[in-house]
């Protein structure tokens, strides 16, 4: 089944739900104009559709692999790789100073989007460099810039994030990778990191690694870890590669899913040769991270969205192919296509919704990015870095926990045929899988948006997103449009019901946070199935104004199906977040095991 970059749906989401017409406003984008967004997603659909797709069935079938201590990746890799850099695709939203297109973050995030969906082993790589770019942009030194950026900017070189170790996972106060100053402003690297993706590769020339690693004497726990760009290969001043920076792979993760995406044990300075430079100032590493991180955060969730988009789209097309099977009550004739049995069709229209509603939340998430940083106001700025900030747990939480449904309810739909792997179905499954755990398990996802986002203004940005939510559901419901004037009902009650659970859980966190932290997920979920609603009706509003189109009247129905399937699991979460910690109260295991 060939891949088709969802370029309509994405242009759609970003115009009617995301808000992205904002972006154009604040004039920060001399050249941003409808024509211009347009061509940007058709190239990069065509582009994704013809050299990353075919590679995607590859890449699971021939992963990456370690030959004497380097990495291989899948066949046609670096081909693809290749064509990616030389088209521009991995500067489009950087300054124009190092390379880049200055375009929005929000326009390549809808790129990324597009190759996710062709083949996420490939796209997996240019995730981190991007995020290292952005790291080095926010706090990296004059020098580093001029050094490294050009590079890292058009894609020629890659950067990774190491930040885990052997004996601390999402923990990071456990660290113990070294680094000692040498005099020179350089500092000697010593450590071993884990679960580095695309720790090594054969796609560039140099590796650029940002480590989390410990000065001597530094403070005990996050407060004494500092950050540290340490090349594959050092880089001379006037930017050529220089001699190995004793950096080794020492083997890669045999996994469930994403087999073309190398995912490296590092050894840093076996033979005491390793060398870095510090980015920001000492004892800071784990705040400059975050910039990182929370671009990686907002990443993923583009991943499993663009991963369920094609497991929807490959049993879309089974369904339509699949002859099995009668009407009800239907003896004799000929037999249908599965796509006209009801449950079936039910099956598709949840994958379509759930996708649908993951990726405006993204969307909408990456626009208050940009407008955080290039809005002219700044009111409308602080209020937008409020919006990333509510909306990166629930762009990498619900996306991902909805992707593992739907790339589940996919292989549902092949029946039998799903649960082997020829018909492609299970690969969406096994791919999607890490998405909910790395870049900060869901879990931490939940303990982010209760204890830190509801800790900012006492729940402030919350109530603000609620008071938008809440609007959407008044036009809604004064439409004049029948089914869009039901939905606008739910979403006036599933919005005041996750108002209610907003302050129990503000209360709750400031006198007993262990009850609140035992509704954490729940609370996630809630907020993401009213966010996905919200957003996916908001756009369905616009769709109303020309409902005679067929695409509109989809989106229409596609909206109104979310509504009254999919929205209602708010309302059966809300008994499980103020349940309190009695709820997860602590048992002896031998009683768990019974």
């Amino acid at each position: 089944m060939p891949y088709r970059t969802p370029v309509r749906d994405m242009q759609f989401l970003l115009d009617h739900a995301a808000g992205f017409d904002r972006l154009k406003e604040t004039g920060a984008f001399e050249d941003l104009s409808d024509e211009l967004v347009e061509t940007i997603l058709g190239e990069a659909g065509k582009f994704a559709d013809a050299v990353f797709a075919p590679l995607n069935w590859t890449s699971d079938q021939e992963g990456a692999r370690l030959e004497n201590g380097k990495v291989f990746t899948t066949p046609g890799f670096k081909d693809a790789y290749e064509q990616y850099v030389e088209g521009g695709w991995n500067g489009l939203a950087f300054p124009e100073d190092y390379g880049g297109q200055d375009l929005p973050a929000t326009l390549g995030l809808a790129v990324f989007d597009a190759l996710c969906g062709a083949c996420i082993s490939l796209t997996m790589g240019t995730s981190l460099t991007t995020g290292a770019v952005k790291a080095l942009l926010a706090h990296g030194s004059d020098e580093q810039k001029a050094l490294f950026l050009p590079k890292l900017v058009t894609g020629e070189w890659t950067g990774t994030m190491n930040l885990s170790e052997p004996q601390a996972g999402s923990d990071l106060s456990n660290l113990k990778c070294k680094a000692e100053p040498v005099g020179d402003g350089r500092y000697k690297i010593t450590g071993t990191k884990i679960w580095i993706s695309y720790g090594d590769h054969d796609l560039t020339d140099n590796i650029c690694h940002l480590v989390l690693a410990r000065l001597p004497d530094a403070p005990e726990g996050t407060r004494g870890v500092s950050m540290f760009l340490v090349p594959k290969y050092r880089v001379n001043e006037d930017g050529s590669i220089g001699q190995f920076n004793d950096v080794r792979v020492n083997s890669i993760e045999e996994k469930l899913g994403q087999h073309g995406s190398p995912t490296c044990v590092m050894s840093y300075g076996d033979d005491g040769d390793c060398y870095g430079t510090l980015i920001g100032e000492e004892n800071k590493g784990l705040r400059n991270m975050f910039t990182m991180m929370n671009a990686a955060r907002v990443d993923v969730g583009m991943q499993a969205v663009a991963v369920a988009e094609a497991a929807f789209q490959r049993a879309l097309d089974y369904a339509t192919e699949r002859v099995q099977g009668r009407a009800f009550g239907v003896k004799t004739g000929d037999q249908i296509a599965i796509i006209e049995h009801p449950d079936v069709r039910r099956n598709l229209y949840t994958m379509k919704a759930l996708t649908e509603a993951s990726r405006a939340i993204c969307y909408a998430n990456m626009v208050s990015y940009d407008l955080a940083r290039h809005d002219t106001d700044p009111e409308g700025m602080a209020a937008a870095k409020e919006r990333e900030e509510l909306l990166t747990p629930l762009s990498k939480s619900f996306s991902s926990d909805r992707a593992m449904e739907t790339t589940n309810i996919g292989i549902q739909i092949h029946g039998g045929m799903g649960f082997v792997e020829e018909t492609g179905a299970a690969q969406h499954f096994r791919d999607a899988r890490i998405c909910a755990i790395y870049e900060g398990t869901n879990g931490i996802q939940a303990i982010d948006l209760v204890g830190r986002k509801l800790g900012m203004g006492e729940g402030k940005l919350a109530y603000d997103f609620l008071a938008e939510v809440e609007e959407n559901a008044e036009a809604l419901q004064g439409s004049g449009h029948e089914a869009l004037a039901r939905a606008g009902e739910r979403l006036a009650e599933e919005a005041g019901r996750l108002r209610e659970t907003t302050q129990w859980m503000v209360a709750a966190m400031q006198a007993n946070p262990e009850a609140g932290l035992a509704g954490a997920t729940p609370y996630q979920d809630q907020f993401g199935y009213v966010a996905g609603g919200h957003y996916l009706l908001k756009a369905a509003l616009a769709a109303a104004e020309d409902a005679g189109d067929s695409y509109a009247q989809g989106r229409i129905t596609l909206a109104s199906f979310y509504a009254d399937n999919l929205l209602p699991r708010a309302a059966g979460l809300a008994p499980a977040v103020t349940a309190g910690a009695e709820t997860v109260a602590p048992v002896a295991p031998e009683l768990l095991a019974g």
